[in-house]
């Protein structure tokens, strides 16, 4: 029976708990602080220390170093068929010889040893020329798409883990969200290479200053950021088989793992350029050995801001999904229905 307790509500209109410390659904703020919080944002501190710990751990639990290397081995046999995409669709609205170096510039967060295969690859395939691209872009796009997209069913089925659901969509629905994913990553990636080559033109078109470049030179490079933001966000609300939660409850677990991302990728890369021996140990090789552990550092780095999320949503009892709020148990999220420490509800789904 849930304890039935009487509540006032303050001038701000929240909810406000009775003298023993419990709030309306019979739990402890004591214990759980921020457990009344609408937005991350009122979760104070003590409640973020509880969820990173929690999220530490459940990153253990759920093998996530295991996870990260199946995500990472198949996003490494579907990037090039998603550079091929991405290719194809550039090639409708620009010359695709230019892609190369403009995605040189974006690979610079790259190790220089993995930097060759992936320009390599580009090479080739913008090398056919906008003809041959033409005439074969409604199969060659489909076919990448689809090679691609294999890449994404797997980090669909690793977020799933992490936030602890087990997939139900049929195979027709689920191939679809994967093929959604991917044709979003592509679509991030042209946008990328957008800012990147169109940016330098409008700066020396509008005649900017020295002290006005280099301001813009940082927008341009903090949009990038923001972009990949808003693409890890769009991962953690479509990629798990369960009721999609609200922007703001997984924009913490992007913003994190973005900049783990970047830090991680920056420190990897001066590792590998001035003191790995990859060279040495894996011959021809190592390029491919590099791109391979990139890719393992971030389905690592992107795994665990799931993680965080989904704690992050078991530091409230509030209904984190989107639209009308609904009672524990009848959320159809496991995150949302669960709050950290106490019981599982019995759940429903739509």
């Amino acid at each position: 029976m849930w304890s039935v307790v009487t509540t006032r509500r303050d001038p701000a209109g929240q909810d406000r708990t009775d003298r023993d410390g419990r709030t309306p659904d019979g739990g402890d703020d004591a214990q759980v602080p921020g457990r009344r919080a609408r937005t991350p944002a009122q979760v104070p501190p003590a409640g973020w220390w509880q969820v990173t710990r929690r999220a530490w751990a459940e990153a253990k639990a759920d093998n996530v170093p295991i996870l990260a290397g199946g995500v990472a081995f198949f996003a490494f046999l579907a990037l090039f068929p998603a550079l091929i995409a991405a290719i194809t669709v550039y090639g409708l609205v620009a010359d695709p010889a230019q892609v190369g170096d403009q995605v040189d510039r974006l690979a610079a967060i790259l190790p220089a040893a993995a930097r060759p295969i992936v320009a390599d690859q580009l090479g080739a395939v913008s090398s056919a020329g906008t003809g041959a691209l033409g005439v074969g872009l409604v199969v060659s796009l489909l076919a990448a798409l689809w090679s691609a997209s294999a890449g994404t069913m797997n980090l669909i089925r690793a977020t799933n883990l992490a936030y602890d659901e087990e997939e139900t969509r049929g195979f027709l629905r689920l191939r679809g969200t994967a093929l959604g994913l991917t044709l979003a990553a592509i679509v991030f990636v042209l946008l990328a290479v957008a800012l990147v080559a169109a940016m330098p033109a409008v700066f020396e078109a509008v005649g900017l200053g020295g002290a006005g470049l280099v301001v813009a030179q940082v927008v341009r490079w903090v949009l990038l950021v923001v972009l990949v933001v808003v693409a890890l966000a769009v991962v953690y609300r479509v990629a798990p088989d369960r009721d999609a939660p609200k922007f703001r409850w997984v924009s913490v677990g992007a913003v994190v793992a973005t900049v783990l991302w970047l830090v991680g990728s920056i420190v990897f890369s001066v590792y590998v350029d001035n003191f790995g021996s990859y060279n040495k140990t894996y011959g021809a090789l190592a390029g491919a050995v590099v791109l391979l552990l990139w890719l393992y550092l971030t389905s690592y780095i992107v795994l665990l801001g799931a993680e965080i999320n989904a704690e992050s949503e078991r530091q409230t009892a509030r209904d984190t999904t989107r639209g009308p709020a609904e009672p524990m148990g009848a959320r159809g999220a496991d995150a949302a229905d669960t709050v950290a420490g106490e019981p599982r509800r019995a759940r429903s789904r739509a």
